[in-house]
């Protein structure tokens, strides 16, 4: 007599979703409910690897580190964002650009409001960089064993404030056009070697069509590459020196969350 089979079990849809290789490539393990597997969750988690299994409670309060940081690299998505999407409706030409800029402000859907975004936000995130810098520094976190990410840290900053002046020429206006124009003729004046940063920043002795090519290119393409290679040595540097730093931990605050 043939064996007879037992009707195979039918998966309710979270188990299909769970089972199948594409979430298994992203979440390889279940609800963790001990050390070994809450540690195995984010080392081979492809979001949460950059962070650390352990951060000390001191070192993530509000009223040490204010998220400055955070609001930092917020207002960086956000600036990646919109400015990808004005890339839609700007062409980097001195014919075009002004006018490009007064039809994604008036006619462009939500122009305005993109422009105002990438406009504000760009503003928000040197001050939230400075504010930044000044709390690391005040408290002591740039010290051994962070003092590289410290140097990295700078660099990220320079980094901000180039995306910042690059961008202030791609409206062409005549507030973008005479700012750079002084700017380059004060790199100008560097020793030695200031006419050769002027014609390397500007194409030219003026400013003109091969300028804002040359501060488009370096805003939208060279710039966010650099960039993001920067934070990711950044971010990376913060989990192998021990997560955030915090101040000594007083009695009964030294356990790890």
């Amino acid at each position: 007599m043939a064996e007879v089979l037992s009707p195979k079990k039918k998966r309710s849809w979270k188990e299909v979703i769970t089972e199948s290789a594409v979430w298994r490539s992203f979440f390889r393990h279940g609800l963790p409910d001990n050390d070994l597997d809450r540690s195995l969750v984010i080392t081979s988690n492809v979001f949460l690897h950059l962070h650390p299994v352990r951060v000390r409670k001191h070192g993530v309060r509000i009223t040490y580190t204010f998220g400055l940081g955070g609001l930092s690299f917020f207002l960086y998505l956000v600036l990646g964002i919109t400015g990808a999407i004005l890339m839609l409706d700007y062409v980097p030409s001195t014919s075009r650009a002004y006018s490009d800029i007064v039809r994604i402000q008036s006619q462009v859907p939500f122009g305005g409001l993109l422009r105002n975004l990438h406009r504000w936000g760009a503003e928000l995130m040197v001050l939230t960089v400075f504010l930044h810098f000044c709390r690391v520094f005040y408290t002591g976190a740039y010290k051994k064993p962070r003092e590289f990410n410290w140097i990295v840290g700078i660099v990220a900053g320079f980094i901000t404030l180039a995306f910042s002046y690059t961008g202030y020429l791609l409206p062409w206006d005549q507030l973008a056009y005479w700012g750079i124009t002084v700017g380059a003729n004060i790199a100008s004046y560097a020793p030695l070697v200031g006419p050769y940063i002027q014609r390397l920043m500007l194409g030219g002795a003026t400013v003109g069509q091969p300028a804002l090519i040359r501060f488009y290119a370096l805003h939208c393409f060279i710039l966010p590459v650099v960039s993001a290679m920067v934070l990711a040595v950044h971010f990376w540097r913060i989990r192998k020196d021990g997560g955030i730093s915090g101040p000594p931990p007083t009695t009964g605050e030294g356990e790890e969350a």
